[in-house]
């Protein structure tokens, strides 16, 4: 189970790059893998109906006890036959609904198999924890497959009001679980439920946990995300809303009702809201013209039936529940994938648009004439056994003195005359001949035949709802298990025919006023007005989010005014007032200091104060920054005497590219501090500056002279060695002991590179390639180019060529890019010196990535070399030539880095051990020697990776996409020569 759980994860990666070879046939390869689920559910019957429940445990988070737990019992077996046979049935029918579609189509296949192996995950896991991690992701996922047209508004409005029901319904649901985790003392499932825990905390935990269950499930007050949700492509509607994600509340429901069902809270909830659902549902659903959205309210009518009995708790009503949701899953996915039928061959959904399909589609006409009667409970089908089982559970529980049996059951009959009510306008308003007001027949609506093959999955899943009810007692058999392990007697079992008896005579009650209630329903204008209610949940939702949008505007407006001298004021008299309490709270204070340990010291720390004086009262903008970059200067001479030398290259050129990037700003920035708006209060300002220096001293002073035991870094020298099998500390600090901390701070440097770029592109990142190679290959034919790719580009009379046998005398280019600067920013001598140093600085950033693991170095000072090394191939030929030195995009760049790094920290905890274990290879090797090699370089190498895309960005951005910018402001853009292919 955990290998299949691990091939829905790798599939779905895999999928994208697979579309652009196959297209839409790569849906075909997306349902292999949950075939791969259903078969291996299949070959597992024998052992869960033997109660040999298969179980396979894989320690994860030890200290929380957490697991990835997979439990395979009857309602998990169930569960997992749904959502893997349905979801390849519904891969399987995406192949024929986006022929001849390719853009998207990769994406929606990963998301949709991830989906699939998401619910995979949480039907089968026996962590209550890891159940709300699955939980979460499939919000996550649907939230990407409903929002899949993301050029439609509806589509990303529908999107995000599924995710935020959803996923605040899970953020409470989390709570509920702790709860029950803290109350239970165990994550596991099963042993919550053998040995169940009471008192208030519980109850207060199973309100939580039917929040979750209710909001996933779309249980009215959180029902009105399903119908939005029907923006979606209709194979997400057949599977997401009819046989997968609602189906986890419906789960979650099932799993705790038989244990949890006599609880003061659970099961007068479920009756109340899951019947106030299937009766607004159903009332909805007659008054829908969209075939789509008539299913929609249909499922939401639905989810309420199977809740209120799946919820109720007895063994019976358990029976019949676990049926009902088995038969919902058949039923309401076939016609989903009818509806997308219909919409795929006539491009609308509208039933006054269709007439008289029911004569050119009769295979399409019975395939849903079959999933309605199941839905709405005529014999033979598994529907109707269904709805017998849920009559006549409730029936008993009502004899037997449960109120709660009698409102169930009288709404159940309620919702089931509703049901067949909007099966039949389905039906009508799919396939009947229609008449205008004057009586006559509509035109009939062409049909172009479907392949055969888009028909296949509706068929096969009407025709397992039909031959479900002939089956039924075997499907008994199959569910039983977990039915018993609800209290009650174990005296109903399923079946097609039990006699005439009270519930036959409800169902027929019932099928008669649905009968009734569609001929009323067409031959009225009740049926044409577009709401139940005159205030929709849908209301409620839309006032609730724009006001948390006003109230954040409100108190943004207050808050952030603009002004960075208010929020660096503020967040300096923060630190005065936080620190200050500390340090005047305690008398113990210490001071233990020395004036310096070498002459240089307070050489070095004098400077550092002149600088910072000076750089206070400077007037100029660059005179600032370069001062500043004096106290930086300070720091690393100080590193370098207490014999930190890795510290202070690092410092250096963390200095060095800084004062770069100040440099690439202040361009379009006036020279001068205060040209547009002077500093106001620079007494005040002054004050509060030297408040916080010395508060910082102080605190530097009093925690130095706080020490009363031996600093922890001491024994690190040794276990640097012992541990990380290095010699430099600090670089096996940061990609070892302390990996994780490094990890966050990469995360950082992404989000800002990030961040930078998307402030000053307006678009996306620009300068991947060249300009000036792209123009010159443009005048060479097609077949000519890939024998010239590498050979060297000469300057000509007519601009820069590909060297050839024409111009052979002419001289090579330095740089490329240089031919784009205009003449007074060139030089030659620049061009020379960077072409001749660059590939030696980067065989050096390489060389300190590598050996920064026992010298200084690492992957972060190797980056930041790296960096400098495009930082002089942009200076000396501009925007052009930093295309031509790192033709890649800066975010790719990032992204490898990022991946790498996090794929070094995981990879162990798929060989049992904890993130970031580190691996030694060791060898003894001719002419070298003994070598050892540490799996954390992987870690560096994502480091280094990470540090250069970040230059680059900043290159990209700051550098080369200001360059345009004042080119496009000064009329002069850069072109190539129509006539000769030269640069202009």
């Amino acid at each position: 189970m955990l290998a299949i759980l691990a091939a829905f994860a790798v599939g779905s990666l895999l999928l994208v790059p697979l579309t652009k070879l196959m297209g839409p046939r790569v849906f075909y390869v997306a349902a292999l893998f949950p075939l791969a689920g259903l078969v291996h559910a299949i070959l597992s019957a024998g052992d869960v109906l033997a109660g040999r429940i298969p179980t396979e445990v894989y320690e994860w988070i030890r200290p929380l006890g957490i697991d990835l737990s997979m439990r395979m019992s009857t309602l998990n077996w169930v569960m997992t036959l749904i959502v893997t046979g349905v979801g390849a049935l519904v891969l399987l029918y995406c192949r024929d609904y986006f022929r001849g579609k390719h853009e998207g189509v990769g994406r929606f296949a990963a998301v949709l198999l991830a989906f699939s192996g998401a619910m995979y995950g949480l039907v089968l896991t026996d962590d209550l924890i890891v159940l709300v991690m699955f939980w979460e992701i499939t919000s996550i996922l649907s939230y990407l497959l409903i929002g899949h047209y993301y050029q439609r508004a509806a589509s990303r409005r529908a999107a995000l009001q599924a995710l935020l029901t959803t996923t605040l319904g899970g953020l409470v649901m989390f709570v509920g679980a702790v709860m029950m985790v803290v109350q239970a003392g165990t994550n596991s499932i099963q042993e919550i439920l053998a040995d169940p825990p009471s008192g208030t905390v519980i109850e207060v935990a199973l309100a939580l946990l039917l929040v979750g269950a209710l909001s996933k499930s779309a249980i009215f007050p959180f029902h009105y995300w399903l119908p939005g949700a029907m923006a979606a492509p209709t194979p997400v509607s057949a599977y997401l809303h009819a046989a997968a994600m609602v189906k986890a509340g419906i789960y979650l429901l099932g799993l705790f009702a038989p244990t949890f069902g006599e609880g003061v809270v659970w099961r007068p909830t479920l009756v109340v809201l899951g019947i106030v659902t299937m009766l607004l549902g159903g009332l909805q659903s007659l008054r829908e013209c969209d075939l789509k959205r008539i299913l929609a309210y249909g499922t939401v009518s639905q989810l309420g039936f199977i809740s209120v009995v799946i919820g109720f708790g007895t063994r019976d009503t358990a029976l019949a529940g676990l049926a009902l949701v088995i038969g919902h899953a058949l039923f309401k996915a076939t016609l989903f994938l009818v509806v997308g039928i219909i919409d795929r061959q006539l491009s609308t959904r509208d039933i006054g648009e269709l007439s008289g399909l029911g004569r050119q589609a009769p295979t399409l006409a019975g395939i849903s004439i079959v999933a309605v009667a199941s839905m709405a409970g005529l014999p033979p089908m598994l529907g109707f056994v269904a709805k017998e089982a849920a009559l006549t559970s409730l029936l008993e529980a009502a004899l037997a003195g449960s109120p709660w049996g009698w409102v169930a059951l009288v709404g159940v009959i309620l919702g089931s005359a509703l049901t067949v009510a909007y099966g039949l306008r389905f039906l009508w308003g799919a396939f009947a001949t229609k008449r205008d007001t004057a009586g006559e027949a509509r035109p009939v609506t062409e049909w172009p035949d479907p392949p055969l093959g888009f028909l296949a999955s509706p068929l096969i899943l009407a025709a397992l709802s039909l031959a479900g009810g002939i089956v039924a007692p075997m499907i008994d058999d199959l569910i039983a298990p977990y039915a018993n392990t609800a209290p009650g007697e174990h005296g109903y079992h399923l079946a097609l025919w039990h006699g005439l008896e009270p519930a036959l005579g409800f169902s027929a009650l019932s099928i008669v006023a649905g009968v009734l209630l569609f001929l009323a329903n067409r031959s009225g204008r009740w049926g044409r007005k577009g709401r139940v209610l005159h205030v929709y949940a849908n209301d409620v939702y839309y006032a609730i989010t724009r006001s948390v949008d006003r109230l954040a505007v409100v108190v943004t407006s207050k808050t952030q005014r603009g002004s960075l001298p208010i929020y660096v004021s503020t967040v300096f008299l923060v630190l005065l007032a936080a620190e200050g309490v500390a340090l005047l709270s305690s008398t113990e204070w210490k001071v233990d200091l020395a004036a310096w340990h070498t002459p240089i010291e307070p050489i070095a720390a004098g400077l550092m104060i002149v600088a910072g004086i000076i750089a206070v009262r400077a007037k100029k903008r660059f005179t600032g920054v370069v001062l500043v970059s004096v106290t930086g200067l300070g720091m690393i001479t100080l590193f370098s005497l207490f014999g930190a030398p890795d510290l202070a290259v690092t410092q250096v050129l963390v200095e060095t590219v800084t004062l770069i990037t100040f440099s690439l700003v202040l361009r379009r920035i006036p020279a001068r501090l205060g040209s547009h708006n002077g500093s106001s209060s620079p007494v005040l300002r002054a004050i509060l500056g030297i408040a916080v220096g010395a508060m910082m001293a102080v605190l530097v002073v009093v925690a130095a002279g706080a020490r009363i035991h031996d600093p922890v870094s001491e024994p690190w020298t040794e276990l640097a060695y012992q541990i990380g099998h290095g010699k430099n500390v600090v670089n096996v600090a940061l990609v070892d002991l302390r990996g994780w901390d490094t990890m966050g701070e990469l995360s950082v440097l992404v989000l800002a590179a990030t961040g930078v770029a998307s402030l000053v592109f307006v678009t996306a990142r620009g300068d991947r390639l060249s300009e000036i190679r792209s123009k010159v290959r443009e005048k060479i034919p097609a077949g000519a180019r890939r024998a010239i790719r590498h050979r060297p580009i000469v300057e000509t009379t007519h601009g820069p060529r590909v060297s050839s046998a024409d111009n052979a005398g002419a001289p090579r280019a330095w740089l490329i890019g240089g031919q784009a600067q205009a003449p007074e920013s060139r030089s030659i001598i620049l061009e020379v010196i960077v072409r001749v140093l660059f590939h030696t600085i980067i065989v050096i950033s390489i060389y300190l990535l590598f050996a920064g693991h026992n010298l200084p170095g690492g992957g972060f000072a190797g980056g930041l070399v790296a960096g400098l090394a495009l930082v002089m191939r942009y200076v000396a030929g501009g925007r052009y030539e930093l295309g031509v030195a790192a033709p890649t995009d800066a975010g790719h760049m990032l992204g490898f880095g990022i991946i790498i790094a996090v794929t070094t920290a995981i990879a162990p905890m798929l060989f049992g051990s904890e993130p970031l274990t580190r691996a030694i290879w060791e060898a003894d090797l001719p002419l070298v020697g003994h070598i050892e090699f540490v799996s954390s370089t992987f870690f560096d190498i994502g480091v280094y990776l990470v540090v250069i895309g970040l230059v680059l960005d900043v290159l990209r951005s700051l550098g080369a996409e200001v360059d345009r910018q004042l080119k496009e402001e000064d009329g002069r853009p850069f072109v190539a020569s129509p006539a000769k292919g030269g640069v202009s």
